[in-house]
């Protein structure tokens, strides 16, 4: 596991808004198509909140979906695997709080 790896993935927008070794408040937008593949992190919890469009939280261990309209939000912890998509496909845009730790992207087989 490198815990120092980066998210590498295709996104239409990525806003980091505020940063500091604890803490990350980013806004992404997926284009049609688009996702955050399947990744977990070692310290940091997500707190993901819709802003824009319809979007699916996935995780694993347990495995659960949360489907997601503007102002709806979830919490996935450190240590679960998850992936985020627009429902169906489609384009969507949220807030991502990531902490309280070190940020890490850890990639899992899908």
């Amino acid at each position: 596991m490198d815990g120092l790896r980066e998210a590498n993935y295709p996104l239409e927008k990525r806003e980091t808004l505020a940063e500091t070794s604890e803490l990350k408040l980013s806004v992404l937008t997926l284009a049609s198509g688009q996702e955050v593949p399947w990744h977990w992190h070692t310290r940091v919890s997500d707190q993901i909140l819709c802003i824009e469009g319809q979007m699916v939280v996935e995780t694993r261990a347990p495995s659960a979906r949360f489907e997601l309209k503007p102002g709806e939000s979830c919490s996935v912890p450190a240590k679960r695997a998850h992936r985020v998509s627009g429902k169906d496909g489609g384009r969507c845009r949220f807030a991502i709080l990531q902490g309280v730790g070190s940020y890490d992207f850890n990639p899992v087989g899908g």
